[in-house]
């Protein structure tokens, strides 16, 4: 069967970054199963997977663009540790769930400690990162009903 819309889709898979470097690997876990044009995937990705079948392996660069998109400078932002209420100790590389003017919430992540000043990047991680990917496909199946209607794979004993 071949990888379209409303596909499951098990892929075992190696990150790396410019350098080389290993971000993320399914290496050792059970595949990463997906559903195909539902957005659970960055869309570069996806669209490397399209149409292949299982047991292809191939390897994929996925630009910014097509990941976590470019670095955002309006989301890095100073602001004073009195918004951190009940955190004691504030360094750089910790990381906090805040809540925007929306009321959606965002992960942010301190870059900077300055006397009473706080600068927080609300940038995913990877935003601005070329992405390296080692890809296999083990598996590809259609959706249940269930899984279309949910947006996602459920796995064995998923239940809601």
């Amino acid at each position: 069967m071949m990888i379209g819309k409303h596909s499951v889709v098990s892929i075992h898979y190696t990150l790396k970054d410019d350098e080389g470097e290993v971000m993320d690997s399914s290496e050792g876990r059970e595949p990463l199963a997906y559903l195909h044009g539902a957005n659970n995937l960055i869309p570069g990705l996806e669209s490397e997977l399209q149409g292949k079948t299982a047991g292809a392996a191939f390897q994929a660069t996925i630009e910014p663009k097509d990941a976590y998109g470019e670095i955002n400078e309006e989301f890095v932002q100073k602001i004073s540790k009195e918004m951190f209420q009940g955190a004691d100790e504030i360094q750089p590389g910790m990381t906090f769930i805040a809540q925007g003017e929306g009321g959606q919430q965002r992960q942010v992540r301190v870059v900077e400690v300055e006397g009473d000043d706080v600068t927080i990047d609300a940038n995913h991680p990877m935003a601005g990162k070329t992405l390296h990917f080692d890809v296999e496909i083990v598996e590809v199946r259609e959706a249940t009903p269930q899984e279309l209607e949910h947006g996602h794979v459920h796995a064995d004993g998923h239940d809601h």
